[in-house]
């Protein structure tokens, strides 16, 4: 059973940056592509960014885009999101996603969500 847990969320003043983290589980980790999805209160869930399993293609959402970076050690079976210059629109729960395949497919499996909240 695949599981994926997310870890270092929490409260950021705008600018201010975090880092998630999201250990994976019960999966051939390195030979799957995976994301970072967001959903905000009253919102529908998002996109946030892509990357795949060897981590040389990476993709953003234009709202993070230059802000946000994800990465991943596949040693460690652990997916990342490293957040800079942090906006208070980016107040959302962050899902770490695992795809169908190396370089893509639907999202066959979701985290719990870490919460990130910003805020003057």
């Amino acid at each position: 059973q695949v599981q994926l847990v997310e870890s270092g969320g929490g409260l950021a003043h705008p600018g201010g940056s975090l880092r998630l983290s999201c250990v994976a589980s019960g999966c051939t980790f390195r030979q799957t592509a995976m994301s970072w999805y967001r959903q905000a209160p009253g919102k529908e869930r998002e996109v946030v960014a892509f990357i795949r399993s060897t981590g040389e293609y990476t993709n953003y959402s234009d709202l993070v885009k230059d802000r946000f970076t994800i990465s991943r050690d596949n040693a460690k079976n652990t997916l990342y999101l490293k957040m800079n210059s942090l906006r208070p629109e980016d107040t959302a729960v962050y899902f770490c996603t695992k795809h169908l395949w190396a370089h893509g497919g639907r999202a066959t499996d979701w985290g719990q969500g870490a919460q990130v909240t910003v805020f003057s």
